[in-house]
């Protein structure tokens, strides 16, 4: 490939450094609102089939599967059961995915400038997402834990623990602090946020290139939307396939009790072994279901969302 200033595969941004950061960190908050907006009912059924506790012997488990589970928040909650925390994600996730771009497209272009225009390799295209999902860990974390415990909790009015994000928020941080509270389960969050994401755009910035190959097409702009949609698809399980298991162990520790009479895991590799003694293998795929469900139609519009808000810009 000719060498040239923005390669087909890339966005044609002829701003200064500062501008372009500003376009990806905008196209990344379309994006990242577009997916809270999708992703939130299967996020609250995956998080609480994770997170059930196991029935004492010869009793039923709180929810028999996804469909059961679907079926008693239903009943109990109503349509906003499955909405519990989403002003946290809005929020949180919208400055996460824009974080995750920002640092992508940053991390693209100091890799272009190594390569004097041959394409990507696969090994960068590696290390800039894994690099964009620890740099998003950092909001990441912190959200989904408040996410998670507003998710967990099933009770309304003055029996819940927490009347919302800003109540879980200031509670938890004047009882337990910042590092032991409110990044409750950040290393583990690092780990699959850097596996992941690797993963995740490793995935789509392949189809990408190769399509743009095999079609002979000018740029990145001239790909029909349903192609955006199928790409991000396959990335959210490209994602989820490589890391889901340290997901669930993610929000068993963030939602395990803070002191030591009330904490059922020690540390995360305690809580590894004792899902492994208790529930098997299977204990680290409850709540796949809702998850490979949500993976399709959430990263295809998190993609669609950015891909568009980026066209605009530009």
């Amino acid at each position: 490939m000719a060498a040239q200033e923005f390669p087909p595969t890339d966005f044609p941004v002829t701003d200064s450094g500062f501008i372009r950061a500003v376009k990806d960190c905008v196209s990344g908050t379309v994006g990242g609102i577009v997916q809270v907006l999708t992703g939130q009912p299967f996020d609250t059924v995956k998080v609480r089939l994770q997170t059930q506790p196991l029935p004492a012997p010869g009793q039923p488990p709180l929810y028999t599967g996804m469909a059961d589970c679907v079926k008693k928040t239903l009943q109990k909650e109503g349509w906003t059961g499955f909405y519990k925390g989403t002003v946290t994600p809005l929020v949180g996730i919208g400055a996460c995915v824009s974080i995750q771009f920002v640092v992508l497209e940053h991390m693209k272009r100091r890799f272009r400038a190594q390569n004097h225009g041959l394409p990507f390799t696969n090994t960068q295209l590696y290390i800039a997402g894994a690099a964009s999902g620890l740099a998003n860990s950092v909001v990441s974390g912190p959200v989904e834990h408040i996410r998670t415990r507003l998710q967990v909790q099933t009770g309304s009015g003055t029996s819940a623990q927490y009347s919302g994000p800003v109540d879980a928020i200031r509670k938890i941080y004047r009882e337990h602090g910042l590092f032991r509270g409110i990044y409750k389960g950040q290393a583990v969050t690092m780990v699959r946020e850097f596996q992941g994401y690797g993963a995740y755009f490793l995935s789509y910035e392949y189809l990408v290139r190769e399509t743009m190959a095999s079609s002979r097409l000018k740029h990145r702009n001239e790909i029909p939307t349903w192609k955006v949609c199928a790409f991000g698809a396959v990335a959210g399980y490209a994602m989820w396939l490589t890391v889901y298991p340290v997901d669930v162990i993610k929000s068993k520790i963030q939602t395990n009790g803070f002191t030591a009479a009330t904490r059922a895991y020690n540390s995360a590799w305690d809580c590894v072994v004792k899902t492994w003694r208790k529930e098997g293998m299977k204990g680290f795929f409850r709540g796949f279901g809702p998850c490979i469900l949500r993976a399709a139609p959430v990263n295809a519009a998190t993609f669609v969302g950015f891909e568009a808000a980026m066209r605009v810009l530009n």
